[in-house]
């Protein structure tokens, strides 16, 4: 679907996150009285209670919108980011990883304000991660800090469904997609997680009914959204609702519904499941790179369970290995 006139394949708004990788164990949760698997909002306070508690981490940019604009550039895609930091070191940090892949990123950093944003993930033996986010300067966004030219470019607009905690964000996240419509492209959004879908399940059902086109979505945060335990009844209620719904399944792969149209696309395993972090977010990758050049859904599925395959065989959410390679190496 690329078009000449765009300059951009996709531009994404979302929090602007640095993320700290620490590997631990289920004790260490339960005695914190954390959710395995889940995301919890901390402050400021209790993001460095947390970090004082545990040993050597891993410090690499992340945000689930920014993973997945930074997997469409490494792919070779075009891709824009928007979102706010601080004017710090982790600011500085964040905004050097995402330029060196090849991604636009020019939103000015804060120069006043809560510090930039960052996550801690707790990684388990069994590689579940269970995430504790300061969002910090990230939910300064507002429609003021927009690159409307930037979003114009779009071919799609990708939103994470995280900024829905924050009004300013909110509207902000309302101003682009209405702006990208109205330059002829797409809307393309994550649920993010379903605690996440919890707290904002009417307001995410309207959003897909009206303003998306492409929506991804994992099994729990699917059944979230339409308050049912069967990821098939789920399916059965997304249908229609926007022009492709991507869900994935963990180990069971993803279904890609469009129309009548149901596509069953499998996982690959590519070695020893490590971290699940960022998985949902390279399947969007891969995803929206076939779909911005016009290839099919089903190989779209495939592009999307690629790159997630290769994420969870390594520690941290932006891939060490060359995405070109892999996709040559198992898609030609």
């Amino acid at each position: 679907m690329t078009s000449s006139l765009k300059t951009l394949d996709v531009v994404g708004i979302g929090n602007a996150i640095v993320d700290v990788l620490v590997q631990t164990d289920d004790a260490f949760l339960a005695s914190h009285s954390l959710s395995k698997g889940s995301m919890a909002l901390v402050d400021e306070q209790q993001a460095e209670r947390l970090y004082a508690s545990v040993g050597p981490g891993l410090e690499t940019s992340g945000g689930s919108a920014a993973n997945t604009l930074a997997g469409i550039a490494q792919l070779g895609g075009r891709a824009g980011f928007i979102g706010r930091v601080r004017n710090d070191q982790l600011g500085a940090i964040f905004a050097h990883d995402i330029r060196s892949v090849g991604a636009c990123f020019e939103t000015p950093a804060a120069e006043s304000g809560p510090s930039t944003a960052r996550c801690l993930i707790l990684v388990t033996p069994d590689a579940q991660r269970t995430m504790c986010t300061y969002l910090g300067a990230s939910v300064g966004l507002d429609p003021a800090d927009l690159d409307l030219d930037l979003v114009r470019q779009a071919e799609v607009l990708y939103l994470e469904g995280y900024l829905w905690d924050s009004e300013e964000a909110k509207r902000a996240f309302l101003a682009a997609a209405e702006v990208v419509r109205g330059s002829g492209g797409q809307v393309a959004l994550s649920l993010s997680d379903g605690f996440c879908v919890d707290r904002h399940r009417a307001s995410f059902q309207e959003l897909v009914d009206g303003h998306v086109d492409v929506l991804f979505a994992n099994e729990a945060e699917i059944r979230s959204l339409y308050e049912t335990d069967s990821f098939e009844a789920a399916a059965d209620q997304v249908r229609g609702r926007c022009r492709v719904a991507a869900l994935t399944r963990s180990e069971q792969g993803s279904v890609v519904l469009s129309g009548q149209d149901t596509l069953v696309i499998p996982p690959y395993r590519l070695g020893d499941l490590v971290d699940t972090t960022g998985a949902g977010d390279l399947y969007a990758a891969g995803f929206l790179y076939g779909y911005t050049r016009g290839e099919s859904l089903e190989r779209c599925g495939h592009l999307g369970s690629l790159c997630a395959g290769q994420v969870v065989t390594q520690l941290g959410p932006r891939p060490h290995a060359s995405l070109q390679d892999l996709v040559a190496t198992h898609l030609s």
